[in-house]
């Protein structure tokens, strides 16, 4: 079931020259897990930003194409009415915290009061997140005396309690340390595997190549490529849009051991320990 649908999209924002995004289409199916990857000004945030209607409702400028998301246009529609659908997560926690309520509990609840959801209702909810995000043990400190990390998986959990059909993450764990990073992946990946359409961008190639079922390669504001993490990471002119294929990729061109395919080249741990296991018994 086709979840996202954008049909050359295009986007330039307001006093600029130069489209952010430029005849970009492509298609996400319920329950896939996404990546986009690119370098800086590659287009993926004003993407994320486009699933979600911020783009063109809040930032206007010149807006061509379509973006359709669970049967609802993004342009014909409002972002009130979004936000039932889709939820977004940003790079700065800070931009999403919304400061009026004094426990990570509460903060966690805004949203849900806003949907007019009975108590018994919010607080499954609350407890179910604040559990999966590992965050139970400060839910009654203040969001702005929790560190980086915290104030992100708390950020990450006021949207997934939300429970919309999409959620669009915007580098989601560019402040938190190695564990964080992965209990955020890992709690990610599980909503996926519930059903929800996750897109993320991420530079942290090793995460997006085991975790996402599609990788989206953005340049320039283009589509370069939709294709999979095996696919995309085993492109010759990968460096020439300003990404590094994971590490096992690349040891495995290397030794110049593709997987059985012989196609592409392994793009996660276990791809690689699969390819290279088989060499050896050779």
């Amino acid at each position: 079931m086709k979840k996202i649908v954008v049909e050359n999209l295009k986007y330039r924002y307001p006093s600029t020259e130069k489209l952010a995004l430029d005849d970009i289409s492509f298609t996400i199916n319920q329950g896939e897990f996404i990546g986009i990857i690119g370098q800086n000004s590659a287009g993926k945030s004003t993407l994320c930003q486009a699933l979600v209607g911020l783009v063109p409702h809040f930032y206007q400028g010149a807006y061509g194409g379509k973006v359709i998301v669970d049967g609802i246009e993004v342009k014909q529609s409002s972002i009130s009415e979004l936000s039932l659908k889709v939820g977004i997560v940003f790079q700065n926690p800070f931009t999403q915290v919304t400061g009026s309520k004094l426990t990570v509990y509460e903060e966690i609840a805004f949203g849900l009061e806003n949907m007019g959801l009975t108590r018994i209702e919010m607080l499954e909810r609350i407890d179910s997140v604040l559990d999966l995000f590992d965050i139970t043990a400060v839910k009654n400190r203040n969001p702005f005396d929790l560190s980086g990390g915290q104030m992100q998986r708390m950020a990450i959990a006021s949207i997934v309690a939300m429970k919309p059909d999409v959620i669009v993450l915007d580098e989601p764990t560019s402040q938190l340390d190695p564990q964080g990073s992965e209990e955020v992946f890992r709690a990610i990946g599980e909503l996926s595997n519930q059903g929800m359409t996750v897109v993320m961008v991420e530079h942290k190639i090793e995460k997006i190549a085991e975790y996402s079922d599609r990788v989206l390669l953005l340049h320039e504001g283009k589509c370069v490529d939709f294709a999979s993490p095996a696919d995309i990471f085993s492109r010759d002119d990968l460096h020439e849009y300003g990404v590094v294929a994971p590490v096992y990729t690349r040891v495995c061109q290397a030794l110049k051991q593709k997987n059985i395919d012989k196609k592409t080249y392994p793009a996660t741990l276990s791809e690689a320990v699969e390819v290279l296991r088989g060499k050896i018994h050779d």
